[in-house]
């Protein structure tokens, strides 16, 4: 390592101001702290003495999500081949055809939005932003491995530019620009992002027979049950594959890459808090907000509203992208609230709005990514209410200060 940072010093010159290759210094810089701990050092007191920089902290992010991404390509690959009926079951079959499935996403995503990195950190003359590590992993994990390359394209597109980079870059962005990116593909090709195809595998002849299908999700299910059914009787029943409570917690059934485990988010959990990364208290605030909202609906009359207002708490944590969405999404320190009393505020809405959203609204019935977007806008309110609530306080121990 010492003859390549040697190397490194060597031609630092050139990429520096007034360098032949100056405008090419956000490339250089890019690889260069990548690689190595940055030199610089504050100009000027007070200083600050640690060792975790932001491209470290992108770097441990990427790390916790790891288990999610290799449970997903298994997953995919697994889903695949038993709707095809390949016949080829073990693991490494799967996680083989799985990868050759989401790779390609992966790396469309990473390679389309570091260009548009690239592209702005040269013209404004800036480092690159680091937070494109954990955005280019997080996008396509929120997708369903159908989903067209060209769409992809298109969404980190929108995500990077119109959800980040318009507003300064990374650390100014206001929405979480994965959620954005896949909002934006929600909204305008809501055919493709539902990932039906991949699951449904029509004949060739002239029968046109289903000859594998693997269900709707469970979110889907239960949104479709009437009132006075029982939603766990649905869930569970064999015309939908047995969506027991132990496998949407594995995680072994159809949905977007990422989102169907919630036991390898809980891994990345446990990475993410013990790393100093992720706010415990936003994940947990979610938590408790899902918690006292589906607690409450679960008291309405069951013959007079839907029954996925009877949905016990503990299958609401384990369906859909609850759990990702929490972990990941829901913790990105620019985009969610700053102050510790307003992440519990900020968590807590996440829970309860998902739950709002999936029970009272047909066309939703995944509220996740609404309800942190929507949080995402309403962060700098909280932050400003738990701040004026603090100067409240200081002025009144003033007062009692004065006329004791």
């Amino acid at each position: 390592m010492k003859f390549i940072l040697d190397m490194h010093d060597k031609v630092r010159p050139l990429f520096e101001r007034g360098g032949k290759f100056e405008r090419l210094y956000p490339l250089f810089e890019a690889q260069d702290t990548f690689a190595f701990t940055p030199a610089e050092v504050t100009h000027g007191a007070p200083h600050v003495r640690d060792a975790l920089d932001i491209k470290r902290t992108m770097i441990t992010v990427v790390l916790a999500l790891i288990p999610v991404v290799l449970f997903g390509m298994w997953n995919v690959g697994h889903q695949y081949n038993v709707v095809n009926q390949t016949g080829a079951t073990d693991f490494i079959a799967n996680m083989f055809r799985g990868a050759l499935i989401v790779m390609p996403i992966i790396l469309t995503s990473y390679v389309v939005g570091g260009l548009w990195e690239v592209a702005f950190a040269i013209v404004r003359k800036h480092p690159i932003n680091e937070g494109f590590l954990v955005s280019g992993l997080l996008f396509p994990l929120t997708l369903p491995p159908t989903i067209p390359l060209w769409q992809v394209a298109l969404g980190i597109s929108f995500g990077i530019v119109i959800g980040k980079e318009i507003f300064g870059g990374t650390g100014f962005n206001v929405l979480n620009p994965a959620l954005t990116a896949r909002a934006f593909l929600f909204f305008a090709y809501p055919v493709q992002i539902t990932g039906d195809t991949v699951w449904t595998k029509i004949a060739a002849d002239s029968t046109g027979l289903i000859e594998g299908f693997t269900g709707a999700t469970p979110l889907a299910v239960a949104a479709l049950v009437p009132a006075g059914a029982s939603v766990l009787d649905a869930l569970h029943g064999s015309d939908y594959a047995g969506f027991t409570w132990l496998r949407m917690f594995i995680g072994t059934m159809g949905g977007s890459i990422g989102e169907t485990s919630a036991l390898g988010c809980l891994i990345g959990a446990a990475i993410l808090i013990g790393f100093g990364v992720g706010s415990w208290r936003i994940m947990v605030g979610s938590v408790i907000g899902l918690i006292l909202m589906s607690s409450l609906l679960n008291l309405l009359p069951a013959d007079n509203y839907k029954a996925f207002t009877q949905l016990p708490f503990w299958y609401h944590m384990v369906m859909g992208s609850f759990a990702f969405g929490t972990v990941y999404m829901a913790t990105d320190p620019v985009s969610a609230a700053a102050s510790n009393r307003g992440k519990w505020i900020y968590g807590g809405l996440i829970g309860a709005l998902i739950v709002l959203i999936r029970v009272t609204n047909p066309a939703y019935p995944e509220g996740v990514m609404l309800a942190i977007l929507f949080m995402n806008v309403m962060a700098p309110l909280i932050d400003h209410m738990v701040v004026q609530s603090h100067i409240r306080q200081r002025k009144a121990h003033l007062r009692k200060f004065r006329h004791a």
